[in-house]
């Protein structure tokens, strides 16, 4: 019982330790030093819009959806 409770307590010093560093060090804010703040924002949809392409891409490519479909020889509009 001693184990689980020093584990618990570890984990909530970590877990403290992380907002207090980690959380106001600029984890909410987009930029980088040479940017501002919309620079940044772009930079956050822009990777985030390529990820989502590349996500629907994989997911087409495994449902086999991104080749046209071969069973008639003529062209359908």
């Amino acid at each position: 019982m001693k184990s689980v409770s020093i584990f618990a307590g570890k984990f909530i010093l970590a877990f403290v330790l992380w907002v207090l560093v980690f959380l106001p060090c600029g984890c909410g804010s987009y930029a980088q030093p040479g940017e501002t703040a919309a620079e940044g924002r772009r930079r956050h949809e822009r990777v985030a819009r390529i990820n989502q392409q590349e996500m629907m891409a994989d997911t087409d490519r495994a449902l086999l959806l991104d080749k046209p479909g071969t069973l008639t020889d003529k062209r359908i509009p």
